[in-house]
């Protein structure tokens, strides 16, 4: 064969090599587009990294996640132990002192209970219980009789039948202390957004809440969403300003009651960096920066999910999607709150998407837009991967249940209620009505306390010298329902035996070598994830620090599969190169 010849076939064979490629890359396009279509596995893994549901978004979303390899990553430090983290998360945002009939109001707490709700955020606005004055705690509003004179009411007895509600209805109360009455203002056309010209009044009303319903309410929320207009009312927002505020509350809340439990004002997501509206972010950094680590036991977030879905693990701080906080988990960690819990004030999808709604709605799509059934699908998801993927969250409150009337229908805010004003549930409340939120413990470090390990049953809490919290419970028995690679357990006792709670099988026993000291033992280790359900007892009762579960799949399965990925690819290099040759 003549040179010219030789060249002329192997070019052929080339083309006909690129030719094959190009085939099996059009297939390949082919197939992705008909399973991104049919919602096939591809959809799945897609939805799962981005949120998105739409193919051509998903496509898009999956090359804006792969950027988050090219960028530092947020630090989360979530395997150390967290307060206040290991509760039930399922809380809802009530209005409940906007109706007048207190049936309405229990019917409210009823259904709320009936879907397994076991937190309420609920308002106690300033302006609606110290109306006229400094200590004036009389409702002087409103002719009750028609006689043309106003007729006093104690302003409390409402707020007293609600805290009576929840306590009936075994719901623990989040109180959300703000909306500030109009003679706390030299200006009282200011309405209540701006805090009060002098703090000492907003202290000694929250101090008046706290004193009124001690020992009944724990929680308390000093403000909500500072960072934004026009929560601090119409001037610039100003974080040194609501430090001084919370910093004073929280001194005072807690010479009530040590035990109460003090929540920072819910921080709005935002990427504005403006004098009325400031990047979360930012605003919080300059909290610290004026001493607030000092002043809360739990910070909070609003937890929206705009534009994606809850799964989507994109992280830019340009991006507003429900794993934001993820950011304001990384500020704590750099200023030594890494101890403190986040809880998500509000969380929920806008589902303007609707039949119902008039597209005359001013800023319908502010929140985002799903349709009714999307709201219903991603909020037992956004709880589920709170409790899988986040172990420093607490609380995530749904916004919200409903409002008394159906005067707010041109806000789009109206729209995210989960029930009708007249009571009939929505989507989403049947969703939740029907989710049954695993008792699992995901990767982090869980208290003896935590909801999954104690269910909604009281353990018996003392005081434990080097616990991790200086307490730990008392127990003869315990669950260990985990999702990891390796469980351990800080306990101490003399002895601690472990067996599979399906078949009652006993695995192991361990002897302390030390009964007066604490014990890390850890009862499992795999290769890579699985679901662990264990029992762990003792012949005596013994003290239960906590239970740690880590997820090493990526780092211990990442040899073994480069490996492998790398005898592949030598042998079809050598199988290429030999074919290349022989061409």
């Amino acid at each position: 064969m003549t040179p010219a010849l030789y060249y002329a076939a192997m070019t052929r064979r080339r083309l006909s090599y690129l030719i094959t490629a190009a085939i099996l890359v059009i297939v390949f396009a082919a197939l992705l587009a008909l399973d991104l279509s049919q919602r096939g596995l591809a959809w799945r893994i897609f939805y799962d990294l981005t949120g998105e549901e739409a193919p051509l978004a998903q496509v898009r979303g999956m090359v804006e996640w792969a950027g988050n390899l090219t960028r530092p990553q947020p630090n989360t430090d979530a395997n150390i132990p967290i307060s206040h983290a290991g509760v039930n998360p399922l809380g809802i945002n009530t209005f409940l002192q906007q109706e007048v009939e207190p049936a309405r109001r229990e019917q409210q707490l009823q259904m709320i209970a009936d879907a397994g709700f076991v937190w309420i955020r609920q308002q106690f606005p300033w302006e609606d219980i110290e109306i006229h004055g400094r200590g004036d705690f009389t409702d002087r509003r409103n002719d009750l009789n028609g006689d043309g004179t106003p007729d006093p009411v104690d302003a409390w007895l409402k707020y007293d039948n609600i805290v009576d509600l929840a306590e009936q209805y075994g719901v623990q109360i989040i109180a959300r202390l703000d909306a500030a009455p109009n003679w706390s203002h030299a200006d009282p056309q200011e309405g209540t957004f701006p805090p009060p010209d002098d703090f000492q009044d907003y202290v000694n009303y929250a101090v008046a809440v706290a004193t009124r319903y001690q020992g009944r309410i724990l929680y308390y929320q000093i403000w909500n969403e500072p960072n934004i207009y026009p929560e601090w009312g119409t001037q610039p927002v100003n974080p040194e300003a609501y430090t001084e505020m919370l910093c004073r509350t929280y001194t005072a809340l807690k010479a009530v009651d040590p035990e109460i439990v003090v929540i920072a004002g819910a921080l709005s997501p935002t990427v504005a960096l403006n004098a009325y509206n400031l990047s979360e972010f930012v605003y919080l950094q300059r909290m610290y920066d004026a001493g607030a680590a000092d002043c809360f036991d739990i910070m909070s977030v609003q937890g929206y999910g705009f534009y994606s879905g809850p799964t989507d693990q994109r992280l830019r701080t340009t991006t507003l999607n429900f794993g934001r906080h993820t950011y304001v988990r990384d500020i704590m960690v750099a200023n030594g709150d890494a101890d403190k819990a986040i809880w998500v004030s509000e969380a929920a999808w806008n589902p303007v998407n609707s039949p119902d709604v008039s597209p005359d709605v001013v800023g319908r799509e502010n929140y985002g837009a799903v349709t009714q059934e999307q709201a219903a699908d991603y909020m037992p998801q956004a709880y589920e991967r709170a409790e899988s993927d986040w172990p420093w969250l607490g609380v995530v409150n749904y916004w919200f249940f409903k409002r008394a009337t159906d005067t707010e229908r041109n806000l789009p805010f109206y729209y995210f209620r989960m029930v009708e004003p007249d009571f009939t549930p929505l989507p989403v409340y049947e969703a939740m009505r029907n989710f049954d939120l695993p008792r699992v413990l995901y990767h982090g470090v869980h208290q003896a306390d935590h909801w999954a390990i104690t269910g909604e049953e009281a353990v018996p809490i003392q005081t434990a010298a080097g616990a991790q919290f200086g307490e730990a419970s008392l127990v003869e028995s315990a669950p260990v329902n985990a999702y990891g690679t390796h469980v351990t357990i800080r306990w101490k006792g003399e002895r601690l035996q472990v067996f599979e709670i399906v078949d009652a099988i006993p695995i192991a026993d361990y002897v302390s070598p030390n009964p007066d000291e604490w014990t890390e033992t850890e009862i499992h280790a795999s290769l890579w994830a699985t679901t662990v359900r264990y029992g762990i007892s003792s012949d005596a009762p013994f003290l239960l620090d906590s239970i740690t579960v880590s997820d090493r799949t990526i780092p211990q399965l990442t040899p073994i599969i480069g490996t492998v990925v790398a005898l592949l690819i030598t042998g079809i290099g050598a199988m290429v190169g030999y074919l290349w040759r022989k061409s």
